[in-house]
């Protein structure tokens, strides 16, 4: 494929040829974002534009992660029966479940650490456990329970991390370092788990990735850190890298994530934006009004209607809820409220269910 780039860059203008093999959909060697304003050599033969207006909507249509019909068995048991999910660049993908459900087993599998029984897994194309260390050299990962050398200090493994993976900034790494409020001289073995969980942060976010893997990465963190976390992960986010985040933390998701998987017992039962989701669970309407209330109680697609003092709520099916307005407009609304289901609530409507 041939990628013409005809732009004015710093007042001067150039032509810019690019010829690349096209992959699937993913561009091997380049990520080419449109409408340049400042322009970036990361590596030899790897082009990053930034600030530019259409750089999301390109990123839609760049697969990193595909995973489908992912199945593996331990012995007897069926660890993953059916994992189906994707991962484009520009996206935060949260991977939520309780332990048990999968989630770790599928990490692992797209590390390469483990191989799968059935299904298709790859990463920019690649198979995960053919091209491990060809992915490898590309992800960032961060674990749930991050272990160090003890003799070490902090800032020691953090070089040597960066080391490992190549492609890190010295200038990233400080910043992060003062970001995480790390003192890099201490010993590993004098580290909180806190601490501890802040030097993997701060080592894989270092480095130039194009896809970060982050199991519980702000487990130990106190809220503070949380919030510088999810500061820097809406960064990286808004330079078109790839994120698959599996997190207890709900509201961490809730405000960080794109794309929601939904993984029980094995199985990834539900996948899509938060907003899609939404629309197929209920809402919870308060509402007031001046007629009486307890007309409304009787309507197909309002549940659990509890009236007290002239104000009622209940939930209410997204499909009902023009039905529901237009016999409340009837009665003269006073007061009306209603509030969209969080992450949490969809997450537990799987689990009750």
């Amino acid at each position: 494929m041939t990628v013409k780039i005809k732009k004015s860059i710093i007042g001067a203008v150039k032509e810019l040829w690019f010829e690349t093999k096209y992959k699937g959909v993913f561009y091997e060697r380049y990520v080419l974002y449109w409408f340049i304003k400042k322009v970036r050599f990361v590596q030899t033969g790897k082009l990053v534009i930034k600030s530019c207006q259409k750089k999301r909507e390109l990123c839609a249509m760049t697969e990193i992660v595909k995973v489908q019909g992912l199945q593996k068995k331990f012995g007897k048991f069926q660890a993953l029966k059916d994992v189906s999910f994707t991962v484009n660049a520009g996206d935060v993908v949260g991977f939520i479940g309780p332990n048990g459900a999968g989630k770790s087993t599928t990490i692992r599998t797209l590390l390469g650490i483990i191989n799968r029984d059935e299904g298709d897994v790859q990463i920019f194309g690649k198979d995960v456990w053919k091209d491990s260390l060809e992915i490898h050299k590309r992800i960032s990962y961060v674990p749930g329970d991050v272990v160090l050398w003890g003799s070490l200090t902090g800032g020691e493994i953090i070089d040597l991390f960066i080391k490992l993976h190549g492609g890190g900034s010295k200038a990233k790494r400080d910043y992060l370092i003062k970001r995480f409020e790390l003192d890099p001289k201490k010993k590993a073995k004098g580290y909180s788990k806190g601490n501890r969980q802040k030097v993997g942060l701060i080592a894989a976010l270092s480095v130039e990735s194009d896809l970060y893997i982050l199991d519980e990465p702000t487990s130990g963190l106190d809220p503070l850190m949380e919030a510088v976390f999810q500061e820097e992960v809406e960064k990286i986010k808004n330079d078109g890298k790839a994120i698959l985040l599996s997190s207890h933390i709900l509201s961490e998701v809730e405000r960080l994530a794109d794309k929601v998987a939904i993984i029980r017992r094995g199985e990834v039962v539900e996948t899509g934006t938060l907003d899609e989701l939404r629309h197929l669970t209920r809402s919870t309407v308060t509402l007031v009004t001046k007629g009486d209330i307890e007309k409304l109680a009787t309507l197909s697609g309002v549940h659990d209607f509890v009236q007290k003092d002239g104000k009622a709520t209940f939930s209410a099916d997204n499909e009902a809820m023009n039905t529901i307005l237009t016999e409340a407009t009837k009665l003269g609304v006073i007061k009306i409220e209603s509030v969209p289901p969080t992450l949490e609530d969809l997450f537990m409507r799987h689990y009750e269910g």
